[in-house]
C-alpha cells in the first residue's frame, strides 16, 4: 500500500466518520485529500523514502476566517490530532516536518499562496514564467477526496498546466539548450580531449531534454530526484528516460563517445517528431536550434515572443 492509498484508507476509516459525527455543520465548507510536498503525494514513496515525514495523514482545507473562524478551526485541529496515532503499522510523527505542517487542518488560500504566490490560482504571465515547476507540481499532485465548496478543485484546475504561450516559450528555451549542449558542445568537448566537460554537456542535455519532454506532455516536472520516475509514467516519449539514463551513466572514452552522440541525435529526432506532431514547429530538419526558434516564432503574444529565447528558463 503506497502513501496515497494509506492516506485515503485512514480518511475513510477515521477522518470521514469524525467529520460527519462532530462537524456536520462544517462539511459544506470543507475539502479533503492528499497533495503537496512529499514523495507519497506523487505516488513515488517506497521503503527508503518512508524513513521521514511519512504518515497515514490527510489534508483538511478550510476557507477564510470570515467563513470558518479561528476557534472552529482550532477545534477541528484538536479533533484531527486525536485520531489514532498508528494505522496499519505506520505511526503518525509527533513533530512537524521541516518547513511546517504538511497534513491536518490547512487554510486553502494560505496553502496555495505558499506554493505558488497566488491564493486563488490566478497568475500573471510573469508569475508563470518565474515559478519553479516543482512548486506547481506540488499544488496539483495527489488526490482530492471531496471538495464541497469547490474552491480547491477550481484553483487546482487553474494551475493544472502552463498557459500555451508560456509552454511554448519554455519549450523553445529548452530546445535551444538541447541543441547547444548535445548536438554541438558534446562532440567539441570530446575533440578537445575534455571528458569531464563532455559529461557536463551531457548533463545539460539530459536536464533540458527532460524539461522539454514534460512540456510536450503538458505536465510539470517534479523535484529533480523524482524526474526519471515521473518521466517513465508520461504518455508521450516515456522510453527516452532509458536513453537519458544511459547518457548519464556511461563514460566518454573514445570507444563510447560515438555511440553516445548517436543516442543524443536519436533522442533529438524523437523530440522533433513530437514537435511536428503537435504542430509546434515549421522547421524541417534535424537541427534542434532551428526548431527552437520556430517554436518561439509561433507564440502569439508579441511581447513574450520578442523576449530573449532563454527568458523562461
Amino acid at each position: 500500500m503506497n502513501g496515497l492509498e494509506l492516506s485515503r484508507a485512514f480518511y475513510e476509516e477515521y477522518g470521514r466518520p469524525m467529520l460527519e459525527a462532530d462537524f456536520p455543520e462544517l462539511l459544506p465548507h470543507l475539502a479533503a485529500g492528499l497533495f503537496g510536498s512529499g514523495s507519497e503525494c506523487f505516488g513515488f514513496d517506497d521503503e527508503v523514502s518512508r524513513d521521514h515525514d511519512f504518515e497515514p495523514g490527510f489534508c483538511l482545507f478550510l476557507p477564510g476566517e470570515d467563513i470558518v473562524d479561528r476557534r472552529t478551526a482550532f477545534l477541528l485541529e484538536r479533533a484531527y490530532a486525536k485520531l489514532p496515532k498508528e494505522f496499519r503499522g505506520v505511526r503518525r510523527p509527533l513533530m512537524q516536518p521541516v518547513g511546517g505542517a504538511r497534513r491536518g487542518v490547512l487554510r486553502t488560500e494560505e496553502f496555495f499562496l505558499e506554493k505558488t504566490g497566488s491564493s486563488d490560482g490566478l497568475l500573471s504571465t510573469a508569475q508563470w514564467l518565474q515559478l519553479p515547476e516543482q512548486a506547481l507540481a506540488e499544488a496539483t499532485n495527489g488526490e482530492v477526496y471531496f471538495d464541497n465548496r469547490g474552491d480547491v478543485t477550481r484553483i487546482r484546475q487553474a494551475l493544472a498546466c502552463f498557459p500555451e504561450d508560456v509552454r511554448r516559450k519554455k519549450l523553445a528555451g529548452q530546445l535551444l539548450l538541447m541543441a547547444q549542449a548535445g548536438q554541438y558542445n558534446y562532440r567539441r568537448c570530446i575533440a578537445h580531449g575534455e571528458p569531464a566537460a563532455a559529461q557536463l554537456a551531457v548533463c545539460e542535455y539530459v536536464k533540458s531534454t527532460m524539461a522539454a519532454v514534460f512540456l510536450l506532455n503538458r505536465r510539470y516536472r517534479p523535484y529533480y530526484k523524482w524526474s526519471f520516475r515521473a518521466m517513465r509514467r508520461l504518455p508521450k516519449l516515456p522510453l527516452l528516460a532509458e536513453l537519458l539514463e544511459y547518457l548519464l551513466t556511461t563514460g566518454n572514452e573514445a570507444e563510447t563517445a560515438g555511440a553516445k552522440y548517436d543516442v543524443i541525435e536519436s533522442i533529438a529526432s524523437d523530440v522533433i517528431a513530437e514537435l511536428m506532431e503537435q504542430g509546434l514547429t515549421k522547421a524541417v530538419c534535424g537541427d534542434l536550434e532551428k526548431h527552437a526558434y520556430s517554436v518561439n516564432d509561433g507564440i502569439p503574444d508579441a511581447e513574450l515572443r520578442n523576449a530573449h529565447i532563454l527568458s523562461a528558463i
